[in-house]
C-alpha cells in the first residue's frame, strides 16, 4: 500500500450509489484511488427475491474476495442491503466496511431519542430498520425508529434529478409522524441532498458516505502508522 494514494475498491449493487460515494472520497480523502466494482443487478435481484439470499451473498461475497486479491487497501460496501455480507466474510487483513456502519454509530452515538428513516425501496427500509433497532438494544440505547418509504425518490436517483429527489424526499418527511430529532437516509443514492434537507428542517441529516469515507480514512491510516 502506498501511504499517499491508497486504493479504496467501492463495490455497488446499483449505479445510483456510486457516485455519491465518489464525492463523499474527492471532499475527505482525494489522495485515495477509487476502483469501483459494479454488479447492476444485485439489488434488483434482491427486491425480486424478497431478500439477500445465500446465492445473493456469495456472489457479493466473491466480489469481496476478488478486490481483496487484487490488491484494495480497503473496502466499501455501497448498498445497504448486503451490509451484513461484509460482517460475514472474515479476516481480510484490510478494512472493509459494510455501507452504513459508519452512520449508524453516528445514529447511536448522537443522543438522538427519535430518528426518522428514510428509504426509496420496500426491502431495504425493512432491512435498515431491522438492523439499526437491533443495533441500539445491543447497545442498550433507547431510540424510538420510525421508518418511511419514498417511492417517487427511486425514479428520481434513477433519473440523476436531485431536485425531484429532495421534492420527493422533503415530502416524506413532512408527511411523517412528528419530528423526529435527527433524520437518516438509508441509502447512499439519498446522500446528495442531505444537506438541503438539514437546512429545510433544521435537524442532523445522517448519510452514509461521508461517515464511511472518514471512518475508512482513519482505518487506514492508523494501519498505515502501527504496520
Amino acid at each position: 500500500m502506498s501511504r499517499t494514494s491508497p486504493l479504496i475498491a467501492l463495490i455497488s449493487a446499483t449505479p445510483a450509489a456510486i457516485p455519491p460515494a465518489v464525492a463523499a472520497f474527492a471532499e475527505l480523502y482525494p489522495e485515495a484511488r477509487l476502483w469501483n466494482i459494479l454488479d447492476d443487478r444485485l439489488l434488483q435481484d434482491a427486491n425480486e427475491q424478497g431478500a439477500v439470499t445465500q446465492g445473493l451473498a456469495d456472489r457479493m461475497t466473491r466480489l469481496i474476495s476478488h478486490a481483496a486479491t487484487e490488491g484494495a487497501d480497503g473496502i466499501l460496501l455501497t448498498c445497504s442491503m448486503y451490509g451484513a455480507v461484509a460482517h460475514a466474510v472474515g479476516e481480510l487483513g484490510i478494512p472493509i466496511y459494510a455501507p452504513d456502519d459508519a452512520v449508524f454509530d453516528a445514529a447511536l452515538t448522537g443522543g438522538y431519542s427519535t430518528l426518522l428513516l428514510i428509504s426509496s425501496g420496500a426491502g431495504p427500509l425493512a432491512d435498515s430498520e431491522h438492523r439499526l433497532a437491533q443495533a441500539a438494544v445491543e447497545r442498550g440505547i433507547a431510540l424510538d425508529i420510525g421508518a418511511n418509504l419514498s417511492n417517487e425518490a427511486f425514479a428520481a436517483t434513477s433519473a440523476g434529478d436531485m431536485d425531484a429527489l429532495y421534492s420527493a424526499l422533503e415530502s416524506t418527511i413532512v408527511a411523517a409522524e412528528g419530528r423526529p430529532d435527527a433524520i437518516l437516509l438509508a441509502q447512499y443514492s439519498l446522500a446528495p441532498v442531505a444537506s438541503r434537507l438539514a437546512e429545510r428542517f433544521g435537524v442532523p441529516v445522517l448519510s452514509g458516505p461521508h461517515r464511511a469515507a472518514t471512518e475508512l480514512r482513519a482505518a487506514i491510516e492508523n494501519r498505515g502508522e502501527t504496520s
